[in-house]
């Protein structure tokens, strides 16, 4: 039986990670998701939080995700993220900056579309400075 996952996390624009891992661990709709080598098949939708990646004992990737789809193979993982972006390049001031505008945007949504769309952006900013802190 083979002791790694092939791992792809991708969002619309490029892919953030290809690579063999041992474990993936992320935040399933339903609650905390980890996958090993020969996991049942499986698709799910995913929550904003962190998608962590051990390639090995020594070296994980973690990668923020704002939701999206999650398919799993018996050894292939594939990440379909709304958005994402690398852990080392989330920025806690640019959050924080986007957060009070979204909560402006928020007291003068003119429709229940746009305060929808605000809101969730509201919700993706507040997983990103959890993790920051």
């Amino acid at each position: 039986m083979e002791k790694t996952l092939k791992v792809d996390v991708v969002n619309a624009e490029e892919s953030l990670f290809s690579g063999n891992a041992e474990f993936v661990a992320l935040p399933g709709i339903e609650g905390e998701l980890g996958i090993l080598p020969g996991h049942t098949p499986l698709i799910t939708l995913i929550r904003p939080g962190l998608v962590r990646i051990r390639k090995s004992a020594q070296d994980e990737e973690e990668i923020f995700v704002a939701g999206g789809v999650l398919e799993i193979q018996p050894f292939h993982v594939i990440v379909l993220a709304d958005v994402a972006i690398r852990s080392k390049d989330l920025d806690e001031a640019k959050a924080k900056e986007a957060m009070e505008k979204a909560k402006a945007a928020a007291k003068t949504a003119a429709s229940e579309i746009e305060l929808a769309k605000v809101e969730a952006e509201i919700g993706m900013l507040a997983e990103q400075l959890r993790i920051l802190q």
